[in-house]
C-alpha cells in the first residue's frame, strides 16, 4: 500500500489525498451500510459515497467544461455567469480509481459483497499501483481477495509477468509511439493533406490508441503477476469483432462491464418498454463518452457508438437479413465494416474540438489530389502489419499462455525479437499513455 502511494505521489504529492479521501469515505460507508437495518439509512450512506466520489470527479474533470457551456448560454441572453473558472490539474487516473471504489460500495449496498474490515487491505485495493492510473477497473470480489492471500516467490509468476511486461513495452514503444508522429502530422493540418494521407492518419490512430492502451494494460497485468496477483484481461483483439456489440465485449472490457453492471442494469436493462430500452442504450454510451473527457467530441463519439449499436440490433432483427446469401455477405464483411465504423468514430475521439473533426472528414472526402508531403517509413508499415498478424493469431488467447505452449526455441526467439524491436525500432519521442488523461 505504501509502495502504491509512493508510486502515485511521483506525479503529484498533494493529489494522493484525493485517493485517501475516497478510500476512507467508502471504507466507512460500506461498514455503515452493512450494519444498518433501515433501507432509508442505507440509501443515505450510499448517497454520501456517490456525492463524495462523483463530486470530486465533477469538480476536477467536468466543472470548467459545464461552466464554459453555461457561460456561452448566458451570453446569448446578455447575462453573466456567477461561477468562477478553476485552475485545477486533472488528477491522473481519477476516473479509474473513482469507478473502482464506487463499485465496491455499490456491491456492498446491493448485498453482493461483504465489507472489508481491514482498512489497509481496502486502501491497497483502491490504490494498487499496476492498475491505479489506467485500469483495468477491478471488482473487490476479484482483486480484494487476492490481496488478502499469502503470496510466495514463484518463478512461473516472474516468467509470465516478464513476458507480458516485455510485450507491453513493445506494443507501446514500437507500435503506438511510431505511428503517433504520422497521426499528429495529419491532425495538425488535416486540410493540408490529400484524402489518402488523411485515411492513413485515421487508420494509424486506430492502431495508436489500441496499441497505447493495450500496451499499458499488458504491462499492468504483467507487473501484478510478478507479485502473484491476477488482473482481468482488458482487451481481446477488438478490431477483429464482427459487430459493434462484439467490439464492446473485446474493447476496454472492465469499463464495459462496469457500465453494464452499475448503470445499464439499474436503469432496467432490456427488461423495459422499447422506448425506454432505446433511451437506456443511448444514455449508457453517451455517459461512456463523457467518462473519457469533458468535451463534446467525446460525447458525440459515445453517441455514435450508441446509434451504431441500435442500427445493428434492428438490422439483425429484420427478416430481410435473417436468411439467404445476403446474410453471408454481412458475415464476411462484418469485421471490415466494424473496423471502418470504429475508425471513423475515433476521429471525434482524437480531435481537439468538433471543428477539427469536420476538417478531417472534409479532407477525407474532398482532397483527392495526389501530391502530398506526407510520408510513412517502411519500417512503420512492417511493424503495424506484424502487430495486426500477431493480434489475429492471439485473438482468443494471450501471449504468456501462448509462450507456455510452444517450444523453448520459438519462445526465446520471440523474447529476443520483442526486445530488439523495443530497443532499436521504438519511436523517438516520448508520448505519455493516452488514457492517463482520463
Amino acid at each position: 500500500m505504501l509502495g502504491s502511494y509512493f508510486f502515485y505521489m511521483q506525479w503529484k504529492v498533494e493529489y494522493a489525498g484525493l485517493i485517501l479521501l475516497s478510500t476512507i469515505v467508502d471504507y466507512c460507508v460500506a461498514l455503515f451500510i452493512f450494519k444498518s437495518t433501515s433501507a432509508t439509512i442505507k440509501k443515505v450512506w450510499l448517497s454520501l459515497s456517490l456525492f463524495t466520489n462523483l463530486g470530486l470527479l465533477a469538480i476536477f474533470k467536468y466543472y470548467n467544461f459545464f461552466r464554459a457551456e453555461l457561460e456561452v448560454l448566458l451570453t446569448q441572453y446578455e447575462l453573466e455567469s456567477v461561477f468562477p473558472a478553476l485552475s485545477l490539474l486533472l488528477p491522473v487516473g481519477i476516473s479509474f480509481y473513482t469507478f473502482q471504489t464506487l463499485s465496491y460500495t455499490l456491491d456492498v449496498y446491493h448485498g453482493r459483497q461483504k465489507p472489508e474490515k481491514h482498512l489497509g487491505i481496502f486502501a491497497l485495493y483502491v490504490s494498487f499501483f499496476p492498475q491505479l492510473v489506467a485500469g483495468p477497473i477491478e471488482r473487490f470480489s476479484h482483486l480484494g481477495k487476492q490481496l488478502k492471500e499469502r503470496h510466495q516467490f514463484r518463478y512461473s509468476n516472474i516468467a509470465k509477468g516478464g513476458r507480458l511486461i516485455l510485450l507491453g513495452f513493445f506494443v507501446k514503444m514500437a507500435i503506438a509511439d511510431n505511428v503517433s508522429a504520422s497521426v499528429d502530422e495529419i491532425y495538425v493540418d488535416p486540410l493540408g493533406h490529400n484524402s489518402l494521407s488523411v485515411l492513413t492518419g485515421i487508420f494509424f490512430y486506430s492502431i495508436q490508441i489500441y496499441a497505447d492502451f493495450f500496451g499499458y494494460s499488458t504491462i499492468a497485468i504483467g507487473a501484478a503477476k510478478l507479485l502473484g496477483i491476477d488482473l482481468m484481461d482488458n482487451f481481446r483483439a477488438p478490431y477483429f469483432s464482427g459487430s459493434i456489440t462484439e467490439f464492446w465485449k473485446r474493447w476496454h472490457i472492465s469499463l464495459t462491464g462496469w457500465f453494464r453492471q452499475y448503470l445499464y442494469y439499474p436503469l432496467g436493462g432490456n427488461r423495459v418498454k422499447t422506448y425506454r430500452w432505446l433511451f437506456n442504450i443511448l444514455l449508457v454510451f453517451v455517459v461512456s463518452g463523457l467518462w473519457h473527457g469533458a468535451n463534446w467530441t467525446f460525447i458525440i463519439w459515445g453517441g455514435i457508438h450508441g446509434i451504431l449499436y441500435l442500427i445493428e440490433h434492428y438490422v439483425k432483427k429484420a427478416s430481410l437479413f435473417n436468411s439467404n446469401s445476403l446474410l453471408a455477405w454481412f458475415r464476411i464483411l462484418g469485421r471490415f465494416k466494424t473496423f471502418v465504423l470504429v475508425s471513423l468514430a475515433w476521429v471525434f475521439f482524437r480531435s481537439q474540438n468538433i471543428d477539427q473533426a469536420f476538417e478531417v472528414f472534409e479532407a477525407l472526402f474532398s482532397n483527392f489530389h495526389l501530391v502530398d508531403s506526407f510520408h510513412v517509413k517502411h519500417q512503420v508499415w512492417i511493424l503495424v502489419g506484424g502487430f495486426i498478424v500477431f493480434d489475429f493469431v492471439l485473438r482468443n488467447s494471450r501471449y504468456d499462455i501462448w509462450a507456455d505452449k510452444v517450444g523453448p526455441a520459438l519462445r526465446w526467439f520471440s523474447y529476443a525479437l520483442l526486445l530488439f524491436a523495443t530497443m532499436a525500432l521504438s519511436g523517438v519521442t516520448n508520448h505519455p499513455f493516452i488514457y492517463f488523461q482520463f
